[in-house]
């Protein structure tokens, strides 16, 4: 309630309504509070399949959609910063590197990103080998077992939150496929990810299965630093439009992934 509270309150504030959004220019401080150095820097995570693909030279997907439709509503020229995980991208604030970026919205993060409602919801769940005798998400938080996750993503800041029993071992390098390297090199007994990389995974090697179930939902969001305030505000319009109006829903499909446009924030 608090939070929706101080949204509504920043929109009048900046007199943008998510229903007026797209009808209305920036003005000069939203422009200056969401690009202070006169270019739109957006932080792509490459390691998220589901948002983006590509290389670093040639990022593609639904973030990179989103940036260029922000971009070129603001008549802002846009710089994609391209990172390998999104623990490297929250890392990267604090060196001012990005003015917006893609991120699951997480307690942790939100104490230095301004976020917006989720666009996209994704499933974190758990991939194994074929004869684990760990059935269920249910099964896996138990004494003597250790699920493998890459450093500082969305399900290992959950996992770190609610785990209370198995051991949590995290790839300390790389995004995409670090943490099932790690699961494979260390014979860990579980792999945590994102369902579409675990199973995409899956189809191509006999040995492993995924999970059915999750153990947490992944809210996909927007962001800004913190303290940018009418910046949030008007990503917290743009993003909803993107939702009603079915850019999000179109940029998957046209990616070729397949994930759940977040309700109504």
């Amino acid at each position: 309630m608090i939070r929706h509270t101080i949204v509504a309150a920043l929109f009048a504030a900046i007199s943008i309504t998510p229903a007026t959004a797209q009808s209305s220019a920036p003005t000069a401080a939203i422009i200056k509070d969401l690009a202070p150095t006169g270019r739109l820097r957006a932080a792509i995570n490459l390691g998220n399949g589901v948002l983006a693909q590509g290389t670093p030279q040639e990022p593609r997907g639904l973030s990179v959609d989103l940036a260029r439709e922000l971009a070129k509503r603001t008549n802002l020229q846009l710089d994609l910063v391209t990172f390998e995980a999104a623990g490297k991208v929250f890392d990267a604030l604090k060196t001012g590197a990005w003015d917006i970026a893609f991120m699951a919205r997480e307690p942790r993060r939100a104490d230095e990103v301004e976020f917006t409602a989720a666009y996209v919801q994704i499933e974190g769940t758990y991939m194994v080998l074929n004869d684990s005798p760990l059935k269920s998400v249910a099964d896996v938080d138990k004494p003597g077992i250790k699920i493998a996750v890459g450093l500082g993503s969305a399900y290992d800041l959950y996992l770190t939150r609610t785990i209370k029993s198995a051991t949590i071992i995290r790839a300390q390098t790389g995004g995409g496929r670090a943490m099932i390297d790690l699961f494979f090199k260390d014979k860990l007994d579980v792999v945590a990810g994102v369902r579409q990389a675990l199973e995409t995974y899956a189809k191509t090697d006999p040995k492993v299965r995924v999970m059915d179930g999750r153990f947490q939902v992944i809210e996909q969001a927007m962001g800004t630093p913190k303290g940018r305030t009418a910046a949030a505000a008007y990503l917290s319009a743009f993003v909803e439009d993107m939702k009603r109006s079915g850019f999000v829903a179109e940029g998957l499909k046209r990616s070729g992934q397949s994930a759940t446009v977040a309700p109504p924030g």
